[in-house]
């Protein structure tokens, strides 16, 4: 693909007859910011992007496990690990991890995305056994302790399978299903939605000097050839989820180019999930040395994702989150 299209987003209440929603949701689009690997970015008219470009642009979303994805969304980070960068630690034991689900849905989680192997800066991979010995205790007593979509963060088909069998409904993989290539047939069979992230390379060596040619095209470059990938093993393109990998193999400068145009992967039909919480760009960014402490900073991300129709926003946070998404919802509606 020569030519990058990337809808310009608003929310205003007035818009003009040519405009088209974003996604079928509340945001729109009469003007288009055409992309290109070998001239200048330009802003361009509706009218002269390519039919098809528009229509897989403004389509709404299939449904997510049940969730309407003309809304944005909240997941809840439930990370079972030992080692997580934010939260290693605390929700070990199954009681603590089922308590700490029920608690972010009561505060407006939609989605609850449960993970037994870190995926930080460094983190080494771990047997299957011990991730399936963490994360299908804790599935199974929260399946019936919540009503929400239970996502399973893994990039391994058995854990996935003994999560699914423990009542998960959507896989979501750090390595954008390339890590285990039994895993997306297995969601396949299963009817599963699914969730594409891009990462530069495994969690031990992914911030060890990560290069792209241009990280927002290289990185729509690689979903899209995955959504290609899932949907010839059978898995639709509305069930596909797409993740752009904040923090995966990208430094500063990365992670804000990417955040600055995320609207781009529009074009790809999909929903759109952002994953930025507590990460280490904003503590650089706002001198907050102690994860635990960029709450601020997180939700000012997951807003302006939010701003750009990302349908899908995965924090710590959640209360805080969803009290300031409802704020800006409230706003943006008039």
């Amino acid at each position: 693909m020569s030519h990058y299209y990337r809808p310009i987003v608003r929310f205003d209440l007035t818009r003009p007859a040519e405009a088209q929603p974003v996604a079928g949701g509340k945001g729109w689009f009469s003007d288009v910011e055409c992309l290109c690997r070998t001239a200048p970015p330009r802003v361009i008219p509706i009218a002269d992007v390519p039919p098809d470009v528009v229509a897989r642009i403004a389509a709404p979303r299939a449904d997510i496990a049940g969730l309407d994805m003309g809304r944005p969304h909240v997941m809840g980070i439930l990370n079972v690990t030992p080692d997580s960068f934010s939260d290693g630690g605390r929700h070990e034991v199954p009681a603590m991890a089922v308590a700490r689900g029920r608690q972010m849905v009561a505060h407006g989680a939609t989605m609850i995305d449960v993970g037994g192997e870190s995926s930080r800066p460094g983190a080494q991979t771990i047997p299957v056994e011990a991730e399936i010995a963490r994360t299908e205790p804790v599935i199974g007593a929260l399946r019936h302790a919540v009503s929400v979509p239970i996502s399973i963060d893994t990039r391994k088909a058995a854990v996935a399978r003994a999560a699914v069998g423990q009542g998960a409904n959507v896989v979501n993989d750090v390595s954008g299903f390339t890590y285990d290539r039994a895993l997306a047939p297995f969601c396949a069979t299963k009817g599963l939605p699914v969730c594409i992230m891009h990462a530069l390379g495994d969690p031990e060596t992914m911030q060890v000097s990560p290069r792209y040619d241009d990280v927002l095209l290289d990185v729509y470059d690689f979903l899209a050839a995955q959504v290609v990938f899932l949907e010839n093993l059978g898995v639709p393109r509305d069930r596909i989820i797409v993740d752009p990998g904040i923090g995966f193999g990208k430094k500063l400068d990365h992670n804000l180019a990417i955040l600055n145009r995320i609207s781009l992967f529009h074009s790809l039909g999909c929903a759109i999930l952002v994953g930025a919480s507590r990460k280490k760009f904003i503590g650089t960014l706002s001198g907050v040395e102690t994860a635990g402490e960029r709450v601020l900073g997180s939700v000012a991300v997951a807003l302006a994702a939010a701003a750009q129709g990302v349908q899908i926003l995965r924090v710590h946070d959640v209360q805080e989150t969803c009290q300031a998404l409802s704020l800006w919802q409230a706003v943006q509606n008039g």
